[in-house]
C-alpha cells in the first residue's frame, strides 16, 4: 500500500467520523466544529487531486465564511430546549426512510460508474494557470453572467439592509 493510499484512507476516515459527528451531535456548536473538520478533510482530498486552488477556496469560503455565519446565527438564536416544540416520532422515521431511499438511489447510480485512468497530461489539470485559462477562454460568458448575478445579489442585500 502506497503512502497516497494511506493518506487517502486517513482523510476519508476523518471526514466520515466528523460528518457523523455533525449529524449525531446534540450541541449545535460542536456540530459546526465537526463540520469544519469535515471541510478540512475534503480540502485534503482536493490537494491529493492536485487541485490546490479548489482546496484553498474551499477552506476560505466554507470553513471560513459560511461556518462563521453559522456560528453567528446560532449565537443569535434562542436554543432553549424547554421552549422548543417536541418533534413527533413519525417525523424521525420519515427522515430515516427518505435518507435510506437517497442512499439506495446513490448506490444504484454509482454502481455502474467507472473512473477513467489519469494520464500523464492530466497531472496539471487542477492548477490555477490552467483553470484561469479555461475560465477566461471557453467559459467567459457564464463567468460574466455569474458575476452580474453576484453583483445584483449584493445590491439587493444593501437595499434590503437599508430599509427600516
Amino acid at each position: 500500500m502506497s503512502i497516497q493510499q494511506i493518506i487517502f484512507m486517513v482523510l476519508s476516515l476523518v471526514a466520515l467520523v466528523s460528518a457523523l459527528g455533525v449529524v449525531l451531535s446534540k450541541n449545535p456548536v460542536s456540530s459546526v466544529l465537526c463540520l469544519i473538520v469535515t471541510f478540512f478533510a475534503i480540502a485534503g482530498h482536493y490537494i491529493m487531486l492536485n487541485a490546490q486552488f479548489l482546496a484553498v477556496v474551499h477552506i476560505i469560503v466554507y470553513a471560513g465564511a459560511i461556518m462563521v455565519l453559522f456560528l453567528y446565527v446560532m449565537m443569535l438564536m434562542n436554543l432553549d430546549a424547554d421552549i422548543e416544540p417536541q418533534k413527533r416520532n413519525w417525523l424521525k422515521y420519515a427522515g430515516a426512510v427518505s435518507g435510506g431511499a437517497l442512499l439506495v438511489v446513490l448506490v444504484a447510480a454509482l454502481r455502474d460508474a467507472s473512473m477513467p485512468a489519469l494520464s500523464e497530461s492530466s497531472v496539471e489539470i487542477g492548477l490555477i494557470h490552467n483553470l484561469g485559462k479555461l475560465l477566461f477562454t471557453q467559459y467567459v460568458v457564464p463567468f460574466e453572467i455569474s458575476s452580474i448575478l453576484f453583483l445584483s445579489a449584493m445590491v439587493g442585500a444593501v437595499v434590503i439592509g437599508k430599509k427600516d
